[in-house]
């Protein structure tokens, strides 16, 4: 049985997905094997020994000492995208909060009254143009950061009509293909601080990004520049923000993490983090969690981590070594050497890094002794060993384009269930073509 304790309210369709036979679930729970967590504080907490791993059914991971958790062999999964139509429809609100003077207006219309001289319609129509504000079409967004939300952001702000130009320096393929090909590429963040009217920021809070809205890079924008920033308030210098606004190089600032330092400030709306605030998004990241962790606990597979590298093994053999360790030179060769020893065959093995920590799975045939176990565990710089004898039959997909097929003008995409032989092949015909190429990916040509 594996133990997953619950901190904060989780979605009981996230949950839903632990088979009650293999899992105890709950916010009671004693020496958990995993964590499932959304925004309760975890930096001053003793972790037990047993605990594998930590999912946090949101993006941020700014709870969770996620360094700490390395250290000690605990993966750190988060849910990238799962909220990000959340934040996207937010976004795009917030386009509009910084463009017209709503919130403003909404206020002063409750304050309205019929009196003897005048009914309230009348108060409307004399008072309306003290809110009066711009249109987004044919104006300029920039956006830093074209992650999940961000591609979405700049796609939707795209079909309202908007000039986009997006900067991300860490874009992946995956993220380049959900992009518009109408969204214009910058070649720095100073292109988009200085030809932008509108700019949305969407990257993670680090010492690279934070402080990035201060002074000096406010001074490079153009006069009455809006800024939206719905993703940490630490990328935002409040007090330069402030005085940006007061002579009028800011024209107004939106953010979704109110500080002491910008709320009641005029020029800037602050949102109580409603983000992902959002039933659909809640169940969303709460189902993503439980998966992760189901995939990393019965079958050790690593997707979506933050401290450790994403790796993912088709099962082929009788049992799984799976190993934490740090990422220096001979530590594949003191592992394997072990297994050699036994006079086991490694059948199947992958092995990834990330910055100081790497992560390698091998599939043996047979058994594995105890003691195996034990010596693959006291070899310097091995943090942790965790060994799979039973695996569940996970259903998988993954996605081929073959060679023959592109340069014959047809496209491939194959599925399969592990462990069984299905696979079924579908075919789309040559020169399609589509505005958002959407999950397949933009291929040159008139491949879709």
């Amino acid at each position: 049985m594996y133990n997953i304790q619950l901190f904060n309210k989780i979605a009981k369709i996230g949950t839903d997905n632990f088979d009650t036979a293999k899992y105890t679930v709950g916010e009671g729970v004693t020496a958990p094997d995993a964590i499932m967590v959304r925004s309760a504080a975890m930096h001053d907490m003793v972790f037990n020994p047993e605990l594998k791993a930590i999912a946090r059914a949101g993006a941020g991971v700014n709870n969770i000492p996620v360094d700490r958790c390395a250290e000690n062999g605990i993966v750190v999964f988060n849910t990238p995208g799962a909220n990000a139509n959340a934040v996207k429809e937010l976004v795009i609100c917030g386009l509009m909060l910084a463009s017209r003077d709503i919130t403003d207006g909404a206020a002063w219309a409750k304050t309205l009254v019929k009196t003897e001289e005048m009914d309230v319609a009348k108060q409307v129509e004399k008072g309306k143009s003290k809110f009066a504000g711009h249109e987004i079409i044919g104006k300029k967004l920039g956006v830093i950061g074209l992650g999940a939300i961000g591609a979405l952001v700049a796609n939707a702000a795209h079909d309202l009509g908007m000039e986009v130009i997006g900067f991300d320096s860490y874009l992946s393929v995956d993220a380049a293909w959900k992009l518009s090909r109408k969204v214009g590429r910058a070649a720095s963040m100073d292109e988009i601080f200085e030809t932008c009217d509108y700019i949305t920021v969407h990257v993670p809070s680090t010492p690279e990004t934070r402080g990035m809205f201060g002074k000096e890079n406010i001074a490079k924008m153009k006069d009455g520049v809006r800024i939206l920033n719905f993703s940490r308030a630490d990328l935002a210098c409040a007090q330069d923000v402030k005085d940006a606004i007061a002579s009028g190089k800011i024209a107004r600032y939106v953010t979704d993490f109110p500080t002491e330092e910008t709320v009641n400030v005029p020029g800037i709306i602050a949102l109580p983090h409603l983000g992902a605030s959002t039933e659909e998004s809640e169940d969303n990241c709460a189902v993503m969690a439980a998966r992760e962790l189901i995939d990393f606990l019965e079958c050790g597979n690593i997707r979506h981590s933050v401290n450790y590298p994403d790796a993912e093994l088709p099962h082929t053999g009788d049992c799984r070594i799976c190993v934490m360790h740090k990422n220096v030179p001979g530590i594949l060769n003191s592992i394997t050497a072990v297994i050699s020893a036994e006079g086991i065959n490694v059948e199947n093995m992958v092995n990834r890094s990330k910055k100081d920590y790497a992560y390698t799975i091998l599939e043996i045939g047979g058994e594995l002794p105890a003691d195996a176990a034990e010596k693959i565990s006291g070899i310097e710089n091995v943090i942790r060993v965790n060994i799979i004898k039973e695996f569940r039959n996970v259903l998988y997909s993954s996605c081929m384009v073959s060679a023959a097929a592109v340069f014959c003008g047809w496209m491939c995409l194959y599925f399969g269930w592990e462990g069984e032989e299905k696979v079924s092949l579908l075919i789309l015909p040559p020169m399609i073509s589509t505005e958002n190429t959407g999950f397949l990916g933009k291929f040159s040509g008139n491949y879709c």
